[in-house]
């Protein structure tokens, strides 16, 4: 029999990991199923662009996968049974379910918004961590009158981008943003002084040392008691983990992310091995990894290397996690790269202006063509797997 290994989720890090594992291991050996809801994949670094009215090119992993010996199951995951080593999924349309039975389990279901459980934030506000979201708050922006003020909700990485994409695209609009801190206070002195020189010139308001309590249909209300007018306010205080993990007897954090050790395998579970957002994965200086598109990519290439050397009897790899840099789009002609030492604390050096735009593009560029290209790079042969009795794999040497 066939090894079966199931991949959760076709994001950056789920669909990277599917091409890989079909690159490193024997299509006699082992199938491989990546399960996703949508047929085509979504550009999540660039939700900020769709929600201002820009076309993303579409990218179906049918077409990725042709040929790949990756077989793709279009379904939504409503449950995992980590005991039964059963995944149950609903077709789109379909009222039953269907039980898979899995091998090996790379878990990359990734994240959405966190509301922090603010009232009326479910309701009135809207999220750009995919894409319903940000389409729901394109039609939004798009019925929006000259003048109307649009809150942006956080200063993190999103939140900066989220707000400069909209008072570019629409500078008739009254843009401002609220954060708890002041304005990039975790960037160098120098990439603070460009993003508020950015924020400046695209006319946004800043309102820090900012928490919001309250969202309505007409303003955000903020600790102290004040109203800030919002015809649209759009929600980007971090993310919150898919719940299905916290439903298993995985061993997960109070996120509900689950935990790994350096191969991204769960202890609890050696069959399972989780990625990206969803995992709680420690990098340099014993830190956990930031959930973000740079950190995925690491854990991806771990996770479907380890489960290739297990199967195979290979030496185990060590993939290097570290940071390198934060790569911010302030609107399409302005942006910021932040570099950072290996556990994502800002240096002095930043690249800034119409350069550090371009690099940012061709980052995002980069990002989507390794998902478009999922077996690229690798050698041609395909190690075999090993057996010790049918249904089970020779466990492969620990590194040092």
């Amino acid at each position: 029999m066939k090894h079966r290994i199931i991949v959760l989720g076709a994001g950056y890090t789920g669909a990277v990991a599917a091409g890989r594992l079909a690159r490193r291991l024997h299509r006699e050996d082992v199938s491989i199923t990546l399960v996703n809801a949508e047929p085509d994949f979504v550009e999540r670094v660039r939700m900020h662009q769709l929600a201002v009215g820009q076309d993303l090119e579409p990218r179906t992993f049918a077409e990725m996968f042709a040929g790949t010996g990756v077989e793709l199951k279009l379904a939504k995951v409503t449950g995992v049974d980590v005991d039964r080593r059963t995944v149950t999924v609903s077709a789109p349309g379909a009222t039953d379910t269907e039980d898979l039975e899995y091998d090996s389990l790379v878990y990359a279901l990734g994240s959405g918004w966190n509301t922090q459980g603010v009232p009326g934030t479910d309701e009135h506000a809207h999220d750009i961590t995919g894409r319903p979201g940000a389409l729901r708050l394109r039609e939004r922006l798009a019925g929006l009158d000259a003048g109307q003020p649009v809150v942006v909700v956080g200063g993190g990485l999103t939140g900066l981008e989220a707000a400069t994409e909209i008072a570019e695209a629409r500078p008739d609009l009254d843009v401002a943003l609220v954060a708890r801190g002041t304005l990039g206070d975790w960037l160098s002195p120098r990439g603070r002084g460009h993003v508020r020189k950015v924020f400046a010139g695209l006319g946004i308001t800043v309102h820090e040392h900012t928490a919001v309590t309250a969202v309505e249909a007409g303003h955000v209300t903020t600790a102290d008691g004040e109203n800030i007018p919002a015809a649209a306010t759009v929600w980007t205080t971090g993310f919150a983990v898919h719940p299905i993990a916290r439903a298993t007897t995985l061993e997960v954090t109070g996120t509900g992310q689950i935990v790994v050790d350096g191969t991204m395998r769960s202890p609890s579970h050696p069959d399972v091995y989780a990625i990206g957002d969803a995992a709680m994965a420690m990098g340099p200086g014993d830190k956990p990894l930031r959930m973000s598109c740079a950190s995925g990519g690491f854990t991806a290439l771990q996770a479907s290397d380890a489960i290739a050397a297990r199967l195979t009897g290979a030496k185990l790899p060590t993939v290097p996690i570290r940071y390198f840099n934060q790569c911010i789009s302030l609107g399409r002609r302005e942006g910021l790269i932040q570099y950072v030492t290996a556990d994502d604390r800002a240096v002095r050096a930043a690249l800034t202006g119409r350069l550090a735009a371009v690099y940012k593009e061709l980052v995002c560029k980069g990002a989507a063509w390794g998902v478009g290209n999922p077996t690229f790079g690798l050698p041609v042969r395909r190690r075999r797997v090993v057996r010790e009795r049918a249904g089970a794999t020779a466990p492969a040497k620990e590194s040092a």
